[in-house]
């Protein structure tokens, strides 16, 4: 896994997993410490997450809520969108843009409309 970025803007590549979530927990909560208004998570080359990783997303949403910041997720990949849905987060964590299906079929719509 790889994070590269500021306290504004942020991509992860590679898998976001239970081995990766440490070091991915401490690069975020810095990058939400250290910044003001929206946190942007560019997802495009997140390759896999799983519960660990999901948890830490879902950390660094509460945390940035907390000190009045947002964390919004941008470029969701189809496979890791299923997985918002299936679990309902996406009612919650703000996304922005819609990644299609590889077929071009796109997945539901996303978090609040930004």
């Amino acid at each position: 896994m790889r994070i590269t970025g500021d306290h504004a803007a942020l991509a992860i590549e590679g898998r976001l997993d239970v081995r990766t979530a440490a070091d991915a927990r401490v690069r975020l909560h810095q990058a939400i410490d250290g910044g003001r208004g929206d946190l942007v998570l560019d997802l495009a080359r997140l390759e896999f997450w799983d519960a660990t990783g999901l948890g830490v997303i879902m950390g660094t949403h509460r945390r940035a809520g907390r000190i009045g910041r947002r964390l919004v997720l941008r470029s969701v990949p189809a496979q890791l969108q299923r997985l918002l849905v299936a679990t309902r987060l996406h009612r919650i964590l703000a996304v922005e843009g819609v990644v299609s299906e590889p077929r071009g079929a796109t997945l539901p719509a996303l978090g609040p409309a930004l």
